[in-house]
């Protein structure tokens, strides 16, 4: 018989968590920075999943959630304390976010200047997502700085934004939404 999972442990009840190993951090430590932003952008993903998309984004919105549980314990673990093994992100990762980036991004019209977000609500989600994922690579490479992290993390961040990116053109060609360039006023 499995042991059931408590939701709630009271170990966070003033103001620190554990990382995997076991050493305690306050919440607001960098680590949990970096993993609670990866985790916000999961959510914010499984949200897009839920809207009107077609079975292969909605697959591969599911693949990117598994990766980025992976990412997220990844960048949770204290590598001084933990002797767990962990899923790990793989270079295949980061080919599949390229290789569906060239094959959405070759039917689509050339990009020629900055585009607003926007044009239909799961557009603007896309590029919602996008944000979020360029705040988890920025907390991500910071974190960086002062402990390791694999470089595949940071990469796997870095290209996923821009799948995110050409998503939101995707889905707005598909859907006949128009781009609004940006024309700066000079």
């Amino acid at each position: 018989m499995t042991q059931e999972w408590k939701i709630y442990t009271k170990t966070g009840d003033k103001g620190e968590t554990s990382l995997i190993g076991g050493k305690r951090v306050p919440k607001y430590h960098e680590r949990i920075e970096a993993y609670g932003t990866v985790d916000e952008l999961n959510s914010y993903i499984g949200l897009i999943r839920d809207l009107e998309v077609n079975q292969h984004i909605k697959y591969l919105l599911i693949e990117i959630q598994d990766r980025l549980f992976t990412l997220e314990s990844l960048l949770a673990e204290d590598l001084e304390t933990s002797t767990r093994v962990l899923p790990q992100l793989f270079e295949k990762d980061i080919l599949l976010l390229e290789n569906e980036i060239d094959e959405m991004n070759n039917k689509l019209p050339v990009l020629t200047s900055f585009i607003l977000p926007g044009g239909h609500p799961i557009v603007s989600h896309c590029h919602i997502a996008r944000c979020i994922c360029r705040r988890a690579e920025r907390l991500t490479i910071r974190l960086a700085e002062n402990y390791p992290i694999s470089d595949l993390v940071i990469k796997y961040l870095n290209r996923l934004s821009d799948f995110l990116f050409v998503l939101a053109r995707k889905i707005g060609n598909d859907l006949g939404a128009k781009e609004e360039i940006w024309k700066a006023k000079i």
